[in-house]
């Protein structure tokens, strides 16, 4: 299940669409999960415990840390889970920071 801002809920289709465009895809799962079922790719693992540190990071220890350029509060982002309930948590911890 997805999440993103303007869209609360995405399909898999709407997302390999905007994976085309400039978005960060952001699987809030733990890497236990990702080592056991696999991950969507192009997608980076931040698990939901780790968000808010990650997000508050300094971008070139993001960088380091994720492999992926840190996102500004204005770029485009989408989260995803399991079953969705993390990824609205981590919408809603993006939103607090400040991120739109």
């Amino acid at each position: 299940s997805l999440c993103a801002g303007g869209a609360p809920s995405l399909s898999y289709s709407e997302l390999k669409d905007l994976k085309k465009t400039d978005v960060l895809h952001v699987d809030v799962r733990e890497r236990w999960e990702i080592d056991r079922f696999g991950k969507i790719p192009a997608s980076i693992n931040i698990p939901l415990g780790e968000l808010v540190e990650a997000l508050q990071m300094d971008p070139m220890d993001f960088k380091e840390k994720y492999n992926q350029k840190m996102p500004s509060k204005s770029d485009p982002v989408v989260f995803s889970c399991l079953a969705g309930t993390r990824s609205k948590q981590a919408l809603s911890l993006a939103t607090s920071l400040g991120f739109s």
